[in-house]
């Protein structure tokens, strides 16, 4: 580790997201797509940087053309550090293919195969020392779901735990059934993850998967059980339940015309950081959250439409 502690570290899932400029129709009938920055954690560092945060990412890419462009974006337009961000010398950089159907509805096509470099971050990689010292560290679920990223990331969220066992831990439940061939063991590496993290973000089937239900009371005292001390339960149009050992509250959504919701949920995670870093009680950090996801989705790009402080009036420390 070198100089100040970062305000985010981000484990995880990296990629080009290709967008069709064409709304409403099928990937066999977009005529053209627009390219940008994508995965979950990695817009997730992307966003809290877009407030103020120093952010980086944990992560590989491919050695080729799309994993240089991913660096020179995260670096150059988006202000997150690449230290971290390995090269894979074999696997390609992954891409991702959604269809715009709003307001709800944006299937992924994902290319991964035989395997993304993201998935194969080894544990005698890891920056131990940064991941210890990070004021928030983020890991997912699909970080989970194959070897040796599952070690790698069980491995990171133990030795903070162990060196810093009150360290803001956030663990996104971000399960992806195309990546597991079992969901029961998408559950088991779920929980196993929780037993280390002290905040627990998902939507109602990813908060199933992990604890048995969907319903929003019961999973969230299900995820208190494991040892979180943040519940955050997304339940769509519903808003978004957050629980702790002193009480619950129901936050409300903010509405918007929705244009692609594909990254609503990478915008919320870093608002959630930003509250989270600046000492927020956690209800007022997921207002924030809210209004972050909520001016994505109105929008059809990703990383490139994360909001500014000013466009979440946020002052602006000078």
């Amino acid at each position: 580790m070198t100089g100040v502690p970062l305000d985010l570290l981000t484990m995880g899932r990296i990629g080009v997201d290709l967008y069709p400029e064409q709304s409403g129709v099928g990937l066999e009938d977009v005529r053209t797509f627009a390219k940008s920055l994508g995965g979950s954690p990695t817009n997730v560092a992307v966003a809290a940087a877009r407030l103020g945060n120093r952010s980086a990412v944990l992560t590989k890419v491919g050695d080729d053309a799309f994993g240089v462009y991913l660096k020179r974006a995260l670096a150059e337009e988006f202000g997150v550090d690449t230290r971290f961000v390995g090269t894979d010398p074999s696997l390609r950089t992954p891409l991702a293919f959604c269809e715009l159907h709003p307001p709800d509805h944006f299937p992924l096509l994902f290319y991964r195969q035989p395997s993304a470099p993201d998935l194969q971050l080894r544990a005698d990689e890891l920056p131990l020392d940064d991941v210890v010292s990070a004021r928030i560290l983020w890991t997912t679920g699909t970080g989970l779901s194959a070897e040796p990223s599952r070690t790698a990331t069980l491995t990171a969220l133990r030795a903070r735990r162990e060196a810093r066992p009150d360290a803001l831990t956030v663990h996104d439940l971000d399960h992806r059934p195309m990546f597991w061939a079992d969901v029961r063991e998408a559950g088991e590496q779920a929980r196993a993850a929780l037993a280390y993290a002290t905040v627990a973000v998902g939507n109602r089937e990813e908060v199933a998967v992990a604890v048995g239900t969907d319903d929003p009371d019961e999973a969230a005292t299900e995820l208190l059980r494991l040892g979180v001390q943040v519940a955050i339960v997304k339940r769509g149009p519903a808003g978004v339940l957050v629980a702790t050992a002193e009480g619950r509250r129901d936050v409300a959504p903010v509405p918007v015309d929705v244009v692609n919701g594909l990254g609503a949920g990478d915008a919320f995670g870093g608002a959630l950081c930003h509250g989270l870093l600046a000492g927020w009680p956690p209800e007022k950090c997921v207002e924030l959250a809210n209004a972050a996801g909520s001016f994505v989705a109105g929008r059809l790009a990703c990383a490139d439409a994360m909001p500014t402080p000013a466009e979440l009036g946020l002052e602006v420390a000078a």
